[in-house]
């Protein structure tokens, strides 16, 4: 490997070292400088674009070329003659400045090669031609090339280290806007221009009143030709592993019109190749259509699906099949109709070997070791329609209605050295009705009304089961825990179950009035409501051995084992902000008064709180260039619980975690600061971004937990002492001709109070994260990729210290040969220190291969390894508020299979 390593490394040195410098001054003809005017190198010999500069503040820019090359170079800027000069490069850098007249004419002239990156104030468009290189398949390939754009480990778009919520194409919502199913699915060929919309306002009327910088939406324009026919690609494949046959059909079609589009995109195969997996299904319904800012108020409904352990990269056994749709019609120019519906099915076996230490050694848990067994099933289903209505440039009307239902079930085998074997069945059906409907009306030029309000409908209905084995002639490890539950221990096994239903209907509404008091100023009123409406309902019961039910009786929390709870939350609130541009200053101070109420009812007794707070928030943006500015943010934050934390009765959360609620718990408040530095800089091609986030916790919400062996027994209290936590990001990223390398480093402190066995102590957890990295975009040679992460993980859990330490160097390597064969191979190395002088250690290793006639070809044949070293299982350690583990994750074995792309 250090062989390889040394071998790339000396190879990209001498590329770098075979460089010069051209730099100069762009300046118009009364000799004052031009910014953000365009130069190009064109290699002669070979006609490819070699390098490119947009000019700074001053005029100038910077070139990195060939040595002894003769390049034609061409210079252009809006409204000025495109000038075209021929020029050989020397041994040593050289200095030359251009002068551009204004063009009077307005004569064409030929563009023989088009700018890589173009600047058009807030919008950055990149020429995807320019980062292309042959061995592209779908527009992460082009994404990944592109400078200050990222894809980060969740399969998130990032520019200018700002996550993306919006993707369209050709100026149409891609599946809601969903950026990870445009990235994996739409062919990298039919694109043309990729559109960066920094700063994006979905609604124009709001864009001068509104502080959009934390918007950035990307928008695909297809290739000419593309507009008014179907295009993509099928793919169908096959092979063996370990006498299982394997198969893979995957259609993806795409049509677009000016007046409307249709996109299809289809799953079938039992090798792990989701399109979308369980999490990324759940969180649709995206885009920037939420309430511009936030009321100051954070109410949980909670989350009760099931909370699966496996994910794609985890389980030994994998099959998935899904059908998505997606439409947009605009049947007149005022009204545009869009929508979506996505089926999808996933089935999963995994199978995971865990040991755990608990977190105090002086509190008497012992250590634990699990393994466990896992069969998954997940039926998922979304329909969304969407409306947007525009009558005139004061009006717009928006609509939108998402329904989503799922049916999940999850079956365990699980054997503990304490407690011994368990089955587990748990299934939850949940359906919720999502809407949003907002109006924007300008009255005239200096007032603008908006209204915005969101009503959500849901239901969850978790059943859970669990079969322990018992010795009713000896001492079981859950003897203890039965008897507090009440259950019945002369049976040989205990069947607990447990039914839930949670029903929730909540509605956020607010109106805002913006008066402006001139070009750099406004006045933002708001008055708003959050109306929210819980119901929780279950029962514990056992199933005896000769079948009958038994209803017990807990020793503990006065005997309350059911629950019937009604939770009712409304908060009222005025807000007002004032905003205005001082020099390179953008300043928003403000605050919302709010009045809460919230009734909780159960047992026969009412539990009330009525309450006045005010919320200051504050945010300031330094515009230190157009390309760099600086934004600082805080906020203060009131944050209510779900009603399961109210519910005195017990909860199951699984058979070693039994929970009973609060019904006097009060709410919890933070402070939070956010500071954020951007600089994009295309003259020296560097890119800066860092973020760093604070936050503090009063009152938060605390486990009161004691154990019994390694059952654990929680309720809630309000915890007087203050959780803290800080995240800190930045990344360097710096382009060195065809040669990017960058830096990501990351750190993150948090500090959280537990309570355990009745007794409070600290629980600190410092994790520093250093990625390294550099990578090759060459048009006509091999492309490496290396990266190297390196990251330390200290906990102080109150009693027992652990430092994980993870070194995890990457490498990718893709080539096109002889315009037909494309190669791609990706390999990585992790180890990781468990602080006692013990590591371990995987590795994996995927490679395609695959031959099409030329680029414009309609067949391509495809060799797709994975796992090539049939590595069984990943390793990973962690550590949460109670217990620091190692886990091993077996996962699929070698897969080789042979496929066929047809491409429309």
């Amino acid at each position: 490997m250090k062989r390889y390593l040394y071998a790339v490394l000396l190879f990209l040195g001498m590329s770098s070292h075979a460089q010069i410098t051209l730099k100069g001054i762009v300046k118009d003809s009364l000799n004052t400088p031009l910014e953000l005017a365009n130069v190009v190198a064109i290699d002669k010999a070979t006609s490819l674009l070699e390098s490119y500069a947009i000019t700074d503040a001053k005029g100038e820019y910077k070139l990195s070329l060939k040595k002894k090359t003769t390049y034609q170079l061409q210079v252009s800027y809006v409204g000025m003659k495109t000038l075209e000069q021929e020029l050989t490069t020397t041994e040593s850098s050289m200095d030359k400045d251009f002068v551009l007249q204004l063009d009077n004419a307005l004569d064409e002239v030929e563009v023989t090669y088009e700018m890589p990156v173009i600047v058009k104030g807030d919008t950055l468009v990149y020429n995807a031609d320019s980062f292309k290189n042959g061995t592209e398949r779908k527009l992460e390939d082009v994404l990944e090339k592109l400078p200050g754009v990222e894809i980060n480990e969740d399969g998130q778009v990032e520019v200018e280290g700002k996550v993306v919520n919006k993707l369209m194409v050709n100026g149409k919502d891609f599946f809601d806007g969903d950026t990870k199913l445009a990235t994996k699915n739409i062919p990298s060929k039919a694109v043309d221009k990729i559109q960066v919309l920094r700063n994006y306002a979905e609604v124009g009327q709001l864009s001068s009143v509104r502080n959009n910088q934390d918007n950035i939406a990307l928008n695909i324009k297809l290739k000419e030709g593309k507009e008014n026919f179907w295009f993509g690609n099928v793919t169908a494949g096959a092979g063996v592993a370990d006498e299982k046959g394997l198969y893979l059909v995957q259609p993806k079609l795409f049509y677009y019109s000016p007046k409307y589009t249709v996109n299809f995109i289809g799953d079938l195969n039992n090798i792990g190749e989701t399109a979308l997996n369980r999490r990324d299904i759940r969180g649709f319904g995206g885009g920037f259509r939420t309430p511009s800012r936030s009321s100051g108020t954070d109410i949980s409904i909670g989350d009760n699906s099931l909370n699966f352990l496996t994910n794609q990269n985890n389980a030994i056994q994998i099959t998935n099949k899904l059908a998505t749709g997606n439409f947009s019609y605009s049947p007149k120019r005022t009204l545009d109709l869009s929508g979506f519906v996505i089926l999808n099915n996933s089935q999963i076996r995994s199978q995971q070997k865990s040991f755990i230490q608990y977190t105090n050694p002086n509190l008497g848990i012992p250590d634990e070791a699990i393994n466990q067994n896992t069969e998954e099933e997940s039926n998922q289903g979304i329909l969304k329609l969407s409306a947007s209505f525009k009558p005139n440039v004061n009006n717009q009307l928006d609509y939108d209605i998402i329904g989503k239902v799922a049916g999940d079930e999850q079956y365990q085998n699980v054997f503990s050295n304490v407690v011994g074997t368990t089955n587990q069945i748990e299934e939850v059906t949940t359906y919720n009705i999502n809407q949003n409907l907002n109006y924007y009306y300008t009255l005239n030029d200096n007032n603008i009304f908006a209204f915005e309000a969101q009503h959500l409908l849901k239901k969850e209905d978790p059943f859970y089961n669990a079969v322990l084995d018992n010795d009713p002639n000896n001492n079981d490890p859950y003897d203890s825990t039965a008897e507090a539950l009440g259950l019945d221990t002369s049976s040989t096994e205990y069947d607990i179950n447990q039914n839930r239903q949670i029903k929730s209907n909540q509605l956020d509404a607010k109106v805002d009035y913006y008066n402006i008091i001139n070009q750099k100023s406004n006045i933002n009123l708001t008055l708003g409501t959050i109306l929210s409406r819980q119901e929780f309902s279950s029962d514990i019961f056992q199933f005896l051995e000769d079948g009958s039910q038994f209803n017990p009786t807990p020793t503990f929390n006065d005997g309350k084992i059911s629950n019937a709870i009604e939770y009712n939350f409304s908060d009222v609130y005025l807000g007002a902000h004032y905003r205005f541009k001082k020099g390179k200053f953008t300043v928003t101070p403000g605050f919302s008064l709010h009045a809460y109420g919230n009734k909780n009812i159960q047992f026969g007794t009412v539990y009330k709180d009525n309450f006045f707070r005010i919320l200051p928030d504050f945010e300031t943006r330094i515009q230190f260039k157009k390309n760099e500015a600086l934004t600082f943010r805080y906020e203060m934050r009131n944050q209510f619980t779900d009603v399961t934390r109210l519910a005195a009765g017990l909860v199951l959360n699984n058979y070693d975690n039994i929970q009973y609620g609060a019904p006097e718990l009060q709410n919890a408040l933070s402070h939070n600061i956010n500071l954020f530095y951007s600089s994009f800089n295309l003259f020296n091609y560097t890119n800066v971004f860092a973020r760093a986030a604070y936050s503090s916790n009063i009152d938060q919400i605390r486990n009161l937990t004691n154990f019994d062996n390694v059952i654990r027994t929680s309720t809630f209290f309000n915890s007087s002492f203050a959780d803290e936590n800080v995240n800190v990001f930045g990344r360097v990223q710096r382009t060195f001709g065809k040669i990017r390398a960058s830096f990501n480093a990351s750190f993150n402190y948090s500090k959280i109070n537990q309570f355990i066995q009745g007794s409070q102590s600290l629980n600190e957890r410092y994790t520093q994260t250093y990625t390294p990295g550099i990578r090759t975009n060459y048009l006509k040679a091999p492309n490496v990729s290396l990266r190297y992460r390196y990251s330390i993980s200290d906990n102080n859990q109150g009693g027992r210290n652990t430092t994980f330490t993870t070194n995890a160097p990457s490498i990718e390597f893709d080539a096109y040969m002889f315009q037909s064969l494309t190669f791609r191979t990706n390999y990585s190395y992790t180890t990781q220190s468990l602080g006692n002088g013990e590591s371990q250690s995987f590795q994996t290793w995927d490679a395609r291969f695959s031959y099409r006639k030329d680029r414009d070809a309609k067949l391509e044949y495809e060799l797709k390894a994975t796992n090539i070293l049939d590595i069984d299982s990943q390793v990973r350690n962690n550590a949460n508020n109670f217990s620091v583990f190692t886990s091993q994750t077996f996962i699929q074995p070698r897969f080789i299979t042979f496929r066929m792309v047809y491409n429309l």
